[in-house]
């Protein structure tokens, strides 16, 4: 699970930024909050910090939110790629979009700094804390340090300064080859090498990740189907409860092609996949990853979630993540969203809401709607109207928008 994930000089982004999974000590929806935890031989339980399933990004065109998703897409495509090329995945990667490092080009020193990542994520028993950073296209600096989960002892895996790489007491051996290509990040070619465990239990989570943009019309053609009876089951009643009355489907071999199924008076009544509407076909793209995330406890990344999605449907798709009924493994959803029908108190916690927007000097820069304070010092109560304070611009995340809803001069 993603506890925190905080990166500096890339794209929009300068000054460092960081992103937090971790709940905030507030009451809202308490029962759906994720937690890290271990059991101890005694049968004891041992609880990490409690986590978020669900975080949106909210902001104009050009504030930032695509770039925040890229980020953390970014670091964990670098890791994978090298992995999944060589074809030594421990996991089944399901679409995973490279995206490339690029830093913050509007003044004159961005462009010779490091672009720097850093994320903090819980996987089995323990808690891990990696870092890289990049200029050039070479790695210039990276780490890796684990802690058991409620345990106060942190301990290295391994440190890396250019070529410089020095090996923790947990994989300390002299087989292990400290000499690696200077554009892999060392963590890689560790996985691909080695049988570690420590390293084995990184490498999976980075795997697990699932990457989607909506923003492009290819996407929705990119259909992961099941022919597994339970799994199609699943699949066919979320859209049944979504109001796309499907009563099956059919990919038929020879062309290639999804059928999707009607019964109507007793008779099935077969649709081509690409004669349906524009919202039910990335429904149908949509909904086996999401419940392949709930089923295995995986974190989906989407940009533009709400695009092509009537505001129910979106509510629905954020209600499966933040019910602890179906959402038993630690998934977790962030995604970007222009939909105000759904920044209400009734869906999300104030801590799952985050703005992007740019600062005078053309920086982006995120922070969430607990953060904010009223004008009393006051932080905005969990019972306001999230979305009526936002279109009035008491978020400051869309100065553009309150301009026009308050009848600016446009001559």
């Amino acid at each position: 699970m993603l506890c925190q994930f905080s990166f500096q000089n890339f794209k929009s982004y300068k000054g460092e930024t960081t992103f937090d999974f971790q709940a905030a000590a507030i009451p809202e929806f308490a029962k759906s909050l994720l937690t890290c935890k271990v059991e101890t031989k005694e049968n004891k339980e041992i609880k990490g910090a409690s986590l978020l399933p669900v975080g949106v990004v909210y902001g104009p065109n050009g504030g930032g939110k695509s770039n925040l998703l890229r980020a953390l897409s970014c670091l964990i495509s670098t890791v994978v790629k090298p992995i999944h090329d060589l074809e030594k995945t421990r996991e089944s990667i399901i679409i995973q979009q490279r995206v490339n490092y690029e830093p913050f080009l509007l003044d004159e020193t961005s462009r010779e700094q490091p672009t720097e990542f850093e994320i903090f994520f819980c996987q089995g028993k323990n808690e891990y804390r990696y870092y890289l950073a990049l200029l050039n296209e070479e790695i210039v600096s990276e780490s890796l340090y684990w802690r058991a989960i409620g345990g106060k002892r942190t301990g290295t895996v391994f440190e890396r300064e250019y070529s410089k790489i020095e090996l923790g007491s947990s994989i300390s051996k002299a087989s292990i080859n400290t000499s690696v290509n200077p554009k892999m990040p060392y963590l890689s070619f560790l996985a691909i090498n080695y049988d570690i465990p420590v390293i084995a239990e990184v490498q999976s989570w980075f795997e697990s990740c699932i990457i989607r943009n909506y923003a492009n019309p290819v996407v929705d053609h990119m259909v992961m189907f099941s022919q597994n009876e339970s799994v199609k089951s699943r699949i066919l009643q979320a859209l049944n409860d979504m109001g796309i009355d499907l009563s099956g489907y059919r990919f038929d071999d020879e062309e290639k092609q999804l059928y999707t199924q009607r019964t109507v008076n007793g008779k099935v009544y077969e649709l081509k996949y690409s004669d349906e509407s524009d919202g039910t076909k990335k429904l149908i793209a949509a909904l086996p990853v999401l419940l392949l995330a709930l089923q295995e406890g995986r974190l989906v990344i989407i940009d533009e979630l709400d695009a092509k999605l009537h505001p129910k449907l979106l509510r629905y798709v954020i209600s499966m993540f933040k019910n602890p009924k179906l959402n038993t493994r630690g998934a977790q959803l962030l995604f970007t969203s222009h939909d105000m029908t759904t920044m209400k108190n009734t869906v999300f916690r104030r801590d799952e809401i985050w703005f992007a927007a740019e600062n005078p000097n053309h920086e982006s820069e995120i922070y969430s709607l607990y953060e904010i304070r009223r004008e009393d010092n006051e932080r905005v109560n969990s019972t306001a109207a999230f979305d009526k304070q936002y279109m009035e611009g008491r978020y400051g995340a869309d100065p553009y928008l309150t301009n026009m809803l308050s009848g600016g001069d446009w001559t």
